[in-house]
C-alpha cells in the first residue's frame, strides 16, 4: 500500500501558487500582438525610467531653446514642445486605456473564480455543519452557540446582495440628510 505523507501547509501553498501562475502564463499566451504591444508600452510609459528620461529630455529641449546656441527653433511658449506633448498624450492615453481594459477583464475572470470558489466553500461548510449537527444528535451532544441552526442553512446570494443593496442605500441616505 503506498500511503503518502499528509502535505503541509508550505505544500499546499505552493501547490495554489504554481496554479495562479499557470493560469497568469496561459493568460499571457492567450494575449494578440496589439495586446502585447500596450502592454509593453504600458509599462514603460508606466516606470520611473520613463518618467526620468522624458523630464531630462524636456529639461535639455527648454535648455537649448532658452540659451539657444545656433537658432531657438522653438521658442518661449514652447507651442512646438506642446504639440509633441499633445501628440504623444493623443496616443499614450487609448493604449493605456487598452492595457488596463484587458488586465480589468482579467481581474473580473479571477473575481469570477473566486466567487465561485467561495460558493462551494460555503456549501461545504454548510453541509458539513448538517452532519455535525446529526452526529452530536446521535451522540446526545447539544450545542451551546444557538446561531448554530442558523449558520446550516444554505445562503441565498440574491437575496444577500440585496440585504447589501438595502444597507448601503439606507446609510447613505442617513449621510446624506
Amino acid at each position: 500500500m503506498n500511503e503518502r505523507a499528509p502535505a503541509s501547509a508550505e505544500e499546499l501553498t505552493q501547490q495554489n501558487v504554481e496554479t495562479i501562475a499557470r493560469m497568469e502564463k496561459t493568460a499571457d499566451a492567450v494575449r494578440t500582438f496589439p495586446e502585447k504591444m500596450a502592454d509593453l508600452i504600458a509599462n514603460g510609459v508606466g516606470s520611473w525610467t520613463f518618467l526620468l528620461i522624458q523630464s531630462g529630455l524636456f529639461a535639455v529641449y527648454i535648455t537649448f531653446n532658452v540659451i539657444g546656441f545656433v537658432k531657438h527653433w522653438d521658442p518661449y511658449p514652447f507651442i512646438l514642445l506642446n504639440l509633441f506633448l499633445s501628440f504623444q498624450a493623443a496616443y499614450t492615453g487609448p493604449i493605456l486605456m487598452m492595457s488596463q481594459n484587458r488586465q480589468a477583464r482579467l481581474a473580473e475572470r479571477r473575481n469570477h473564480l473566486d466567487l465561485q470558489i467561495n460558493m462551494l466553500a460555503e456549501r461545504e461548510s454548510t453541509e458539513i455543519l448538517r452532519l455535525l449537527r446529526k452526529i452530536c444528535e446521535k451522540q446526545g451532544i447539544v450545542p451551546d452557540d444557538p446561531d448554530c441552526a442558523g449558520l446550516e442553512q444554505a445562503i441565498e446570494p440574491e437575496r444577500l446582495v440585496r440585504q447589501i443593496e438595502a444597507t448601503v442605500e439606507r446609510r447613505s441616505r442617513k449621510k446624506e440628510s
